[in-house]
């Protein structure tokens, strides 16, 4: 996906929710912080997506742009709407959102997350292609494996989980 490719999406999610802010949790957030992001970041064809002050209201956006949809059929990437609980993310997450709005946006606004805070949620969900994404993330030094491990000690998880993220991280970092 594209940056202006991202900007449809938040121009339709919004008109869709009927609301003027999105929330961008996805890997493709990525394009919040590095509009020229490199392409093995830019590989989903989907941005996960909810309504800011309504995440309830993402099932309007899921209908109308998601996957399957005449949206997605046309243009070939779609979005997929989640809400504010999807992502397991740090205190403090909401503040270092990253603002996209401009005239592709007709000027809503899609909050993206900042990378080590995607990074984190990557990195707890832990799926292959979550991996594959952080690995990337730091062969192209986008993320500082400090703020990471900093990040990592105020994200709420059960003392298994925050172990097994420990863990892939010493892997990742290595």
């Amino acid at each position: 996906m594209t940056r202006p490719q991202l900007e449809h999406i938040i121009r339709a999610a919004a008109a869709n929710a009927d609301t003027t802010e999105i929330v961008v949790i996805g890997s493709q957030a990525i394009l919040g912080s590095y509009p020229d992001a490199p392409a093995k970041l830019l590989e989903s064809i989907e941005a996960d997506v909810f309504p800011k002050e309504c995440p309830a209201n993402s099932i309007l956006i899921d209908g109308a742009i998601g996957e399957r949809s005449i949206f997605h059929e046309t243009f070939g990437y779609y979005a997929h709407g989640v809400d504010d609980t999807t992502a397991v993310l740090p205190v403090g997450w909401q503040e270092r959102l990253i603002a996209i709005a401009n005239d592709n946006t007709r000027n809503c606004t899609g909050w993206c997350l900042e990378t080590h805070d995607l990074a984190i949620s990557k990195l707890v969900a832990g799926r292959d292609k979550d991996l594959q994404f952080l690995a990337a993330l730091l062969a192209h030094r986008l993320i500082d494996p400090d703020t990471i491990r900093s990040r990592l000690t105020v994200t709420s998880l059960a003392p298994d989980r925050r172990s097994l993220c420990e863990a892939r991280w010493q892997r990742l970092a290595a």
